[in-house]
């Protein structure tokens, strides 16, 4: 018997709190199921609200503890992008597979170690990915810029060292940043930051 996994992953915390990996894991499950496979509930590995950059992820870090494991015979992932953002960690995670004997399935790509043309295409893909990244955090980072110089605050982020966050109802209607003056908790924050 062929023992099957799925990898999903979203990487904004937005993405995870309006649950868009579902529609992820219907179609890999969908896939699986049409492949006469049967998949295991402890052999999903979710990453809901992690970002592709990176390779230490929760759900990425069991996956790759089964398949050294050798319990995982294939993996399905929805495409190269969900693996990684970066070309060269989708490299080292499709090689680690198949070394420990899993196969890695992409439900929009048709990967082949034979096909120079299929290896180029995952190429594309990865680089197209990381590229695709690069934008999206300089479109995030000038668009934080913007809202800084016309005032406003993001409450998704900390407040900058010296300052507390006021919550808009604290505050009587507006979020603000406020100094802070006692000096106790100014290194009281960096000890909450350094944890």
């Amino acid at each position: 018997m062929i023992t099957v996994a799925l990898y999903a992953r979203v990487s904004s915390e937005k993405q995870a709190q309006e649950n868009t990996i579902l529609s992820q894991i219907d179609a890999l499950k969908t896939r699986i199921i049409t492949d006469g496979l049967r998949l295991l509930d402890e052999h999903q590995f979710i990453d809901n609200g992690y970002s592709g950059s990176n390779l230490v992820r929760p759900g990425l870090e069991k996956l790759r503890d089964h398949v050294a494991a050798n319990i995982i015979d294939k993996v399905y992932i929805h495409s190269p992008d969900r693996l990684s953002r970066k070309y060269a960690y989708q490299m080292i995670l499709i090689e680690e597979f198949e070394k420990y004997g899993t196969e890695v399935v992409f439900l929009n790509f048709e990967k082949s170690n034979d096909n120079p043309e299929s290896q180029l295409l995952l190429q594309m893909q990865g680089m197209i990915a990381e590229y695709e990244r690069s934008k999206i955090m300089e479109r995030h980072r000038r668009g934080r810029i913007h809202a800084a110089k016309r005032g406003s605050i993001n409450v998704l982020t900390t407040a900058p060292y010296g300052y507390r966050y006021i919550d808009k109802h604290t505050a009587q209607g507006e979020a603000l940043f406020e100094v802070i003056d006692d000096e106790a908790a100014i290194i009281k924050k960096i000890f909450d930051m350094i944890g």
